[in-house]
């Protein structure tokens, strides 16, 4: 009995000890909040938002995940606990070449990532450039190319919601992406409506976003500049056949954000495409779903 009681205490001991928050500076000299949690395969979180920091994540499915991998939970650049570049560079290059030094101050030879929303854009920038770094990816309600998850969904959405029967504007290519997209994010949130384009409930939108009231300081400047920048608008759906690594692909039939189709336009040849019954924040109520995807594909691949 004393035996088990103290081989309890050790893994216990072990698992606290593997729970610890870096501050990784990259070779332009931006300061990366890095919490590393969790036994088991190393995998990078990549936030979506753009900008939506990785805490909530951590918050809401950290203890599920932990268990099987682990978790380094990133703040990108210019977002959450993490600093700004001098120079404003947010570029796709320049936060992959982020993921890469990030990898190399842990010491990890090879990792799986997972992104959710947003973030498959910068799943699929850091696979293309880095194929030998990424062991898999695990990709829930991702988008591949943001401009048609606009088109297809997010705006007619939006506009039912809204109660636009013209959408000329909004659908008018000659006007930025991101001004179209912001001019619907405002009235939605004036109507206090835009629970509705991501979440179950309005009291679910509340809880994710009471987590930011939690950290002291938040950084929101690679928000203000992402959708204005072609590397976050540029379609990767054909580029996605060239991704010959496994490839979990999460989508909900009522995600209005990415579009519950979004799914048929991912090509990637060694895929598990999954499907719940979920809307775009899926960690809620979802999560034994999502998990259940995930411990498969892990199995199956050995992950």
């Amino acid at each position: 009995m004393k035996k088990s009681l103290l081989l309890v205490a050790t893994l216990l001991l072990a698992v606290v000890a593997e729970a610890q928050v870096k501050h990784i500076i990259t070779s332009d000299g931006v300061d990366l909040y890095v919490n590393v949690r969790g036994e088991g395969t190393p995998c990078l979180y990549l936030h979506g938002g753009p900008g939506s920091g990785s805490y909530w994540l951590e918050k809401f499915a950290g203890d599920s995940l932990e268990k099987h991998f682990r978790m380094i939970y990133l703040d990108q650049r210019g977002v959450g606990r993490s600093s700004s570049p001098a120079d404003g560079n947010f570029s796709m290059e320049r936060m992959v070449q982020d993921f890469e030094e990030v990898r190399e101050a842990l010491g990890i030879k090879q990792w799986i990532t997972l992104g959710h929303s947003f973030g498959g854009l910068l799943q699929m920038g850091y696979a293309l450039r880095h194929p030998a770094a990424v062991e898999g990816m695990i990709m829930i309600n991702c988008s591949l190319n943001m401009g048609l998850n606009y088109r297809a969904s997010w705006c007619p959405r939006a506009c039912e919601f809204l109660g636009i029967t013209d959408r000329s504007y909004f659908e008018d290519e000659s006007v930025p992406l991101y001004t179209r997209w912001d001019s619907l994010i405002t009235v939605l949130n004036s109507k206090d409506l835009m629970w509705k384009m991501g979440f179950a409930s309005r009291e679910e939108m509340d809880r994710l976003n009471a987590t930011y009231g939690e950290l002291s300081s938040w950084n929101g400047d690679f928000s203000e500049v992402a959708m204005k920048m072609d590397d976050y608008i540029t379609d990767f759906t054909k580029a996605s056949a060239k991704v010959n690594i496994p490839v979990l692909f999460i989508y909900g039939t009522r995600d209005l954000m990415i579009g519950p189709e979004h799914y048929k336009t991912a090509q990637f040849p060694e895929m598990m495409l999954v499907g719940i019954d979920a809307v775009h924040m899926p960690f809620f109520s979802d999560n034994a779903d999502i998990m259940s995807a995930i411990n498969t594909f892990r199995k199956k691949y050995g992950l």
